[in-house]
């Protein structure tokens, strides 16, 4: 018995209070989206200060057991579409920001201060201001059970089960069961079946 009333306090701020917090979180952005195709799973974690821009018609599907911990931020354009499988674990501070298309295969994992963007501001033309050039947009496909470690900034496709190094900048396409480290991230190992291993790799 005082073992149990020992362990009350961390049950009610742990479970009882986490549960009901990220409820909560799911519903209001529910109600306060009715403008868009917006799904979220029952058994998705929605952590605190998840932010959600969002102000034109675009698609955000969001898998089961999907965890956000804490300070996500997603802007999904207008005619935009987020999707993502089950399972998808965003750690903390992420920012996704999606124009086109951004999709997130099964267990894909985001350390901290991921960032996630399709698009790359135009910049050579020198008669004209950066932000009046508009962008060079692409979408993006991030597998099944690919690892992107903390820091990394994700402007390009990466293939099932990849691993991304901390501090990295993907701008070209990862293949799947490789190691990719640097900035721009470039291949430095393979790990996946033989008969799928990259020409040259």
């Amino acid at each position: 018995m005082k073992r149990k009333l020992r362990r009350l306090p961390w049950t009610l701020r742990y479970l009882t209070a986490r549960r009901l917090a990220w409820r909560w979180r799911r519903r209001l952005l529910l109600m306060t989206h009715p403008h868009v195709d917006l799904k979220i799973a029952k058994g998705t974690i929605i952590g605190p200060r998840f932010d959600l821009w969002m102000p034109a018609r675009g698609t955000l599907h969001i898998g089961n057991q999907c965890e956000f911990r804490r300070d996500a931020i997603f802007e999904v354009g207008p005619g935009a579409r987020v999707t993502m499988d089950d399972q998808v674990i965003f750690t903390a501070a992420a920012l996704v920001q999606i124009s086109t298309e951004l999709t997130i295969g099964r267990r894909a994992v985001f350390g901290q201060s991921v960032m996630i963007a399709d698009g790359n501001h135009k910049f050579r033309d020198h008669t004209k201001h950066l932000l009046d050039q508009g962008y060079d947009f692409r979408p993006i496909t991030i597998g099944d059970n690919a690892i992107v470690t903390s820091k990394c900034t994700i402007l390009n496709s990466i293939g099932e089960g990849a691993v991304i190094g901390a501090n990295s900048v993907v701008t070209q396409p990862i293949p799947p069961y490789c190691l990719a480290v640097g900035a721009p991230a470039r291949v430095v190992d393979y790990f996946g079946p033989e008969d799928m291993r990259p020409e040259g790799i």
